[in-house]
């Protein structure tokens, strides 16, 4: 392969004979498994793990991490599902935690998922993970799909050309798993060679790359391998240039950064060398080119990319999903709460007869007003969810991120972000997690702080029962003005803050389109699982001790809320409450709709007089509250800090205190912004009362 006399050869440590881990009665192997985004890299560790895997984060990071084991035979495959990347230059989060824990963990064995319909696109990560020190095995899946659309790889032939094991699959049918399973072992046990043909360098830099070495010789500390720095350095690496000056004395480090200054082209000319090699495996390995005849994935691209009908298929499509999300969970919401939850309450109140009275309203209240509120969250995050991994699974979310790339770029944002923002006016919790689809750090965090600032259904419910009330016939006008206020809120907003805290960090949208294929049930039950089960271990006990919080200070030391610790703070702040209009019942209720925005309705009937369950009152706060005032505390409802459950999920996935409390505070900063510009404005013309 190549011309050898005119190159040298780039090689990394490697493993001599065989480990012997399978002559022992119990083996365990260390795997990971890597892959570019989109080629079935989920469905085949969940084909390996299945329901023993665990999803968190990696240490000091935002990025999920996925592990998970699997037991044949007395041998157990402990997997780590790295995260998807297209490279490992270092250009981003997800190469760097890819690269360093093969680095560092040294796993016994790598497993390459490739999609059979992009293999020369594939190979290029595969170029750079032959440079590691572990062992590949290169799982060639998706060959269902390739043939579909007239191609096929020769598996033999590409296990030759690439002197590594090749395992052809269809991971969405579970072909080809065990025969994974067993080559991996192979491969660890020695039983199997593997004797990579790695790319190889033009004389001149093979000669740079063996002088930086020598300058870098006995400085590299552990786990890195100075062949493997050296190659780094040449092509330009950010991450090992920061480090490497740390590792040597001056002269040393002078010495490499003329040698650097010799090879200006070095970083495009190794890529090129890394493509030729690429080009001359596929076109010995690939048996049949694609044919010419428009395949199902470009006529659905011909609607699903155009810049107008493309759009016109988003809104339909996120239509779709919003409304399955809503309709189907829905009533399953409402059999939690009527059966479930009010029937633990009825039970609590008129069976248990606890005393004293106080006992009851601690666990209707609080224990379980927390506890009901992650039950009922449990039916909108399954079909959200369920929903996600069959667009994800598809191929079509990538379609989503290439419409609205352009879109939502005057905010930093890149396309991918208007599923999360979209879903929010359902519910902001399953928005604030379906951030996870956004690759940078920055596009998450600037999401995540965004996405409170979208009107939920909760809010939503608390305009349809109070703007018919104040406005009247003018009702629908007002209320999708106040919607438009959230929207306009959140649009300068995301131009602003992507300015000021991200520096106009313009966020490229590199990606390539997957070809459309049928979802894999097992793969989008899993996610769903996963979702789910993180969501209950990590926010339900947090949302629970909320509710309890929220009712001891409603309910003590008084009797009675207005008597309470925060019926008494809101009387000691309506001094400040009335510059936006609002009396100390309406600031109670305000704070009351932190555990949910649906409380503010039952607040305010209780402290207006209407009755437990709400009667009159619209009629008697139209009566008592100017047109200002309902106007300004309208606006304040919407844009006020999202509820405990939307914080909870705030802090989990942004992991920092710091970005939850700047998302409270910008929240609270601007709705009482809001509430004083409305007020004190409509009060100009009369309308203050």
């Amino acid at each position: 392969m190549g011309c050898h006399s005119q190159h040298g050869d780039i090689r990394a440590p490697s493993r001599s004979g065989g480990l012997g881990l399978l002559n022992r009665r119990s083996s365990t192997i260390s795997v990971a498994i890597a892959g570019q985004p989109n080629v079935g890299k989920s469905t085949v560790f969940n084909a390996l793990t299945g329901l023993r895997q665990h999803v968190g984060n990696w240490p000091g990071k935002t990025i999920e991490r996925r592990t998970g084991t699997l037991e044949r035979n007395g041998l157990v495959l402990e997997l780590v599902d790295l995260p998807g990347t297209y490279s490992l230059s270092a250009s981003s989060a997800e190469e760097l935690v890819a690269r360093d824990y093969i680095l560092e963990a040294r796993p016994d064995a790598i497993v390459l998922v490739t999609d059979a319909t992009a293999l020369e696109r594939n190979l290029y990560l595969l170029a750079e993970l032959l440079a590691l020190p572990s062992p590949v095995v290169l799982a060639l899946n998706m060959l269902d799909v390739a043939a579909n659309h007239g191609l096929q790889i020769d598996a033999s032939r590409l296990e030759a050309e690439l002197g590594l094991p090749v395992v052809p699959m269809i991971a969405t049918r579970g072909d080809g798993i065990e025969r994974l399973v067993e080559t991996v072992a192979q491969v660890v046990d020695g039983r199997a060679t593997v004797a990579p043909r790695r790319p190889l360098l033009t004389l001149p830099h093979a000669e740079a790359v063996q002088a930086i070495e020598t300058s870098l010789n006995g400085s590299v500390p552990a786990p890195y391998s100075t062949g493997w720095v050296a190659l780094k350095l040449l092509e330009g690496d950010r991450d090992l240039t920061d480090r490497a000056p740390g590792w040597l004395t001056t002269a040393a480090w002078d010495d490499i950064q003329t040698r650097l200054g010799q090879h200006p082209g070095a970083m495009l000319d190794i890529a090129g060398a890394r493509y030729a090699w690429i080009e001359e495996v596929a076109r010995a390995a690939t048996v049949q080119p694609a044919t010419a005849a428009a395949s199902l994935t470009e006529r659905v691209d011909r609607v699903a990319t155009h810049p107008f009908l493309g759009l016109a298929m988003l809104l339909g499509m996120l239509s779709l999903v919003y409304w399955l999300t809503f309709t189907l969970a829905a009533p399953l919401q409402e059999w939690l709460e009527v059966t479930v939850v009010d029937g633990l309450s009825g039970w609590i109140r008129d069976d248990m007869g606890l005393q004293p009275a106080w006992l009851a309203s601690f666990l209707i209240d609080g224990v379980l007003g927390g506890a009901g509120t992650v039950l009922t969250f449990l039916p909108v995050l399954v079909v959200f969810f369920a929903a996600l991994g069959v667009l994800e699974d598809t191929g079509y979310l990538a379609r989503v991120a290439y419409v609205m790339d352009r879109c939502m770029h005057a905010m930093g944002l890149h396309g991918k972000s208007v599923l999360p923002l979209v879903l929010g006016f359902g519910c902001n919790v399953p928005a604030i997690m379906g951030t996870r689809v956004l690759e940078s750090r920055s596009s998450r965090l600037l999401t995540i702080v965004l996405a409170p600032f979208v009107p939920c259904a909760a809010r939503f419910a608390v305009l349809a029962f109070l703007v018919p009330a104040f406005f009247s016939d003018a009702a629908p006008l007002v209320a999708a003005g106040l919607v438009a206020l959230n929207l306009v809120v959140l649009s300068v907003l995301g131009v602003v803050l992507h300015r000021l805290l991200f520096r106009g960090e313009q966020l490229a949208l590199i990606m390539e389109l997957p070809l459309y294929h049928l979802p894999n049930a097992r793969t989008i039950g899993l996610f769903v699982w996963n979702n789910v089960r993180e969501f209950l271990g990590k926010a339900a006990g947090p949302i629970v001790v909320l509710s309890i919080a929220v009712w001891a200070l409603s309910s003590f030391p008084g009797s009675e809320v207005e008597e309470s610790v925060l019926g008494m703070f809101g009387q000691a702040v309506e001094p400040f409450g009335q510059l936006m209009g609002m009396d100390w019942r309406m600031i109670v209720a305000l704070l009351a709709s932190f555990p949910a925005k649906e409380n503010a309705i039952a607040v305010l009937g209780v402290l207006y007089g209407a009755g437990e369950e709400g009667v009159g009152l619209a009629e008697q706060m139209a009566e008592q509250v100017s047109v200002a005032g309902a106007v300004a505390y309208l606006a304040m409802q919407m844009l006020f800090i999202p509820c405990m459950a939307t914080v909870t999920m705030i802090y989990r996935e942004s992991q920092s205190v710091r970005w939850t409390l700047f998302s409270l505070g910008l929240s609270l900063s601007i709705s009482l912004l809001a509430g004083l510009l409305l007020y004190q404005g409509l009060s100009l013309f009369g309308l203050g009362g």
